[in-house]
C-alpha cells in the first residue's frame, strides 16, 4: 500500500503516545494475531464459545438484516435451518450479551442531532462527573480514557438549538471546558463484530461518504415509525407485524416504509448490534490524527480499508487545544493487540507524527452499547486496556 506521508513536527509531551505505548512497541509489532480453527470454524482466544450457526447469523446478519414480512424464517433458509431455531440462537446470543438488540443504525445527522463530546475532568471528580452526563438521554458510549481529556460520550438531540443548549448546560453546571466535535465526514461505519471474515480473506471494509448536511423532515409516520424501531425487533415469527400494531399501519406498510428509509439512507443498515467487549474485544483506543485539509479525504477512506479499524471519520477541530481532525476506533482483544493494530496502521496508512493515543481505561454502564437505556444505577466498568479503579457500587442485576 502506497504510503500517505504527513510530515508534521514533533507534536509535544501532550500529543505524543501515551506511556505503554511506546514502551511495548517491540514487543507488540507482529503480524494479524493468530486464530484458533476447527471443524465447527474459528475462533478467536477470549471469545465466548460461538458454534458453526451463531458465527454465520453473527457475520451475515449484523449489515443485512432482511426487510420483508418473516425475516428469521429468510435467515434460517439461507442456512437450510428451521426460523424457529434462528430465533432460539438470537435469543441464546441477547441473553448471553453478546447481541444486544435486532434494528437499525441511523445515519449520523438523518434523525436527530448529534456530536462526539470531549471533557478534561480532575481526577478527583471523575466518577461523579460522569455519573451526572451519564443521566441525560441523549448521552451513551461515555468512556474513560487516557489523555488529559478523559471523559468521552456521544450527545444527541432532536434538533443542532437543544444539542448546544445541552452543551452549554453541561459547561455551565461542571464548570470544566467541554470539547464540541461534530462530525463533517463518516468513512466507515458498523463493519461489527468479530472481523474473522476480515482477517482471513482481507475483505475490505464496507465505506460511506455521509456527512451530516441539510436534509428533508421526516414526515410524522416516519418519525414514529423510527422511535419505535430504534430500540430494536421483538423475536417473534412477524417482528414487523408488533411494530405495526404499535406505528398504527399494516405490517405491509411498515416493510415497505423501512425499505423506503434504507433506500433514502435515512437508516443506513438493519442488523444485529453487537457488544464488542462481550465477544472478547476487551481493549480499545480512540486514534486521532492531524492531517492537512488537502490530504485527510484520502488518508481517511485508506485507514477506513484497513481490517482493524471499525469506525473512521473526520471531525471539527478546536485549536488550540486539540488539533485533530481525523479519527479512527481500533479494538483487540488485548493491550497489546490494539498497540500492534496502531503499529500497523501508522506504518502502512499513514505517518503522522501529531497524533494521539487515547485508550478507553473505563466505559461506564448500565447504558448498553447503542445507548439503549437502563433502570440500574450507571458504574464504570474496567476496561481490558486500563488500570484498576475503584468503581462506585451497582445494584443487583446490573
Amino acid at each position: 500500500m502506497a504510503d500517505i506521508g504527513v510530515s508534521v513536527a514533533d507534536p509535544g509531551p501532550m500529543n505524543r503516545e501515551p506511556i505503554g505505548v511506546r514502551g511495548a512497541r517491540t514487543a507488540s509489532r507482529s503480524a494479524l494475531p493468530a486464530l484458533r480453527c476447527s471443524a465447527t470454524g474459528v475462533s478467536r482466544p477470549g471469545q465466548p464459545a460461538l458454534d458453526w450457526l451463531d458465527r454465520q447469523l453473527l457475520d451475515a446478519y449484523q449489515r443485512d438484516f432482511p426487510v420483508c414480512a418473516m425475516p428469521f424464517a429468510e435467515m434460517a433458509s439461507r442456512f437450510h435451518r428451521r426460523a424457529s431455531e434462528v430465533l432460539q440462537r438470537l435469543a441464546g446470543l441477547r441473553r448471553r450479551g453478546v447481541v444486544s438488540r435486532i434494528g437499525p443504525v441511523f445515519t449520523p445527522g438523518r434523525i436527530d442531532a448529534g456530536t462526539l463530546v470531549a471533557m478534561a475532568v480532575p481526577r478527583a471528580r471523575l466518577d461523579s462527573v460522569a455519573q451526572w452526563v451519564h443521566r441525560h438521554r441523549a448521552v451513551h458510549h461515555v468512556h474513560e480514557r487516557e489523555h488529559e481529556f478523559n471523559l468521552w460520550f456521544v450527545l444527541a438531540a432532536p434538533n443542532a438549538g437543544e444539542l448546544y443548549e445541552s452543551i452549554a448546560d453541561i459547561r455551565r453546571r461542571t464548570g470544566l471546558e467541554v470539547l464540541d466535535l461534530p462530525l463533517e465526514r463518516d468513512y466507515h461505519v458498523g463493519m461489527g463484530f468479530p472481523p474473522w471474515r476480515r482477517l482471513l480473506s482481507g475483505c475490505p471494509a464496507v465505506t460511506g461518504m455521509d456527512s451530516p448536511g441539510r436534509y428533508p423532515p421526516l414526515d410524522a409516520s416516519d418519525r414514529r415509525l423510527v422511535e419505535i424501531i430504534r430500540d430494536g425487533l421483538s423475536l417473534t415469527a412477524r417482528p414487523y407485524a408488533a411494530v405495526a400494531d404499535q406505528a398504527g399501519l399494516s405490517e405491509a406498510q411498515v416493510v415497505e416504509r423501512l425499505g423506503r428509509l434504507l433506500r433514502e439512507g435515512v437508516v443506513k443498515h438493519m442488523g444485529l448490534v453487537v457488544r464488542h467487549h462481550e465477544l472478547g474485544y476487551r481493549a480499545n483506543a480512540l486514534v486521532a490524527f492531524d492531517v492537512p485539509c488537502a490530504r485527510v479525504d484520502i488518508v481517511g477512506e485508506r485507514l477506513a480499508q484497513a481490517a482493524p479499524v471499525t469506525r473512521c471519520y473526520r471531525r471539527t477541530r478546536r485549536a488550540p487545544n486539540w488539533p485533530y481532525n481525523l479519527y479512527c476506533t481500533v479494538h483487540g482483544q488485548d493491550r497489546a493487540e490494539v498497540i500492534g493494530y496502531v503499529d500497523e496502521l501508522l506504518g502502512e496508512k499513514v505517518r503522522c507524527l501529531r497524533r494521539a493515543v487515547l485508550f478507553s481505561r473505563r466505559r461506564l454502564h448500565p447504558r448498553d452499547d447503542d445507548g439503549a437505556p437502563d433502570t440500574v444505577p450507571p458504574r464504570f466498568e474496567r476496561s481490558a486496556s486500563g488500570a484498576a479503579f475503584e468503581a462506585p457500587a451497582r445494584a443487583e442485576g446490573g
